[in-house]
């Protein structure tokens, strides 16, 4: 899949990580016609990571679903993954960009207030998060739809992240988002395919 391809992909609705037993839930949720996973997890060591990514991988490849890495770009030409998405640990954009070469695509996440600078350096980006979510309770204030429809008019295109549920999606894209990245809402759901099938529906009713 080329940077552009990685860039547009699947029709707006992308999964971020979890953590070992969420394999079975991704399977159900691909099933349903999930277009894209970003794999994020920082507790584990390169080695059980590349492992890991590459299930998910052999996983995601029948179901037509891309596969990112997040940060880790060292792993990205032997693991099969599509491209990266970078952190404010991570290294610049362009830096990356430089190292993979053309063929990965390269994301970014942002929040209100960030320099504009590296935005203009990747192919996509997340920006939240938007509605109250507990991972980011005390760290970061809900953006709220507003900051979200500024984000969405420059740079690199924006997927909408934090708080996200199908009643939400047609406000939120109507700030022109490209899309949604999304976690609890699928890999907490007791119905991960129901759950997955419900996000797709809104975004495609949403989008007409």
């Amino acid at each position: 899949m080329t940077t552009g391809e990685l860039a547009s992909a699947g029709g707006g609705l992308h999964l971020i990580r979890g953590i070992a037993p969420w394999l079975r839930n991704l399977d159900r949720a691909l099933q349903a016609g999930l277009p894209g996973v970003l794999m994020r997890e920082p507790g584990l060591l390169d080695g059980d990571f590349h492992a890991l990514l590459g299930e998910l991988v052999l996983r995601a490849r029948p179901a037509g679903a891309w596969v990112a890495v997040h940060d880790r770009a060292h792993l990205v030409p032997s693991s099969g993954a599509d491209g990266v998405h970078l952190g404010f640990r991570s290294l610049p954009p362009a830096v990356v960009r430089e190292v993979l070469g053309s063929g990965p695509g390269v994301g970014l996440s942002t929040h209100a207030g960030d320099a504009p600078s590296d935005a203009s350096t990747c192919d996509w980006r997340t920006f939240g998060p938007v509605y109250p979510t507990p991972s980011k309770q005390g760290l970061l204030k809900p953006t709220g739809l507003g900051l979200l429809a500024e984000e969405a008019q420059r740079g690199a295109p924006v997927w909408a992240l934090g708080g996200l549920t199908p009643a939400r999606a047609p406000e939120v894209l109507a700030t022109g988002v490209r899309g949604l990245f999304v976690r609890g809402a699928l890999l907490g759901a007791q119905d991960p395919a129901r759950a997955t099938a419900n996000f797709l529906r809104a975004l495609e009713g949403a989008s007409r």
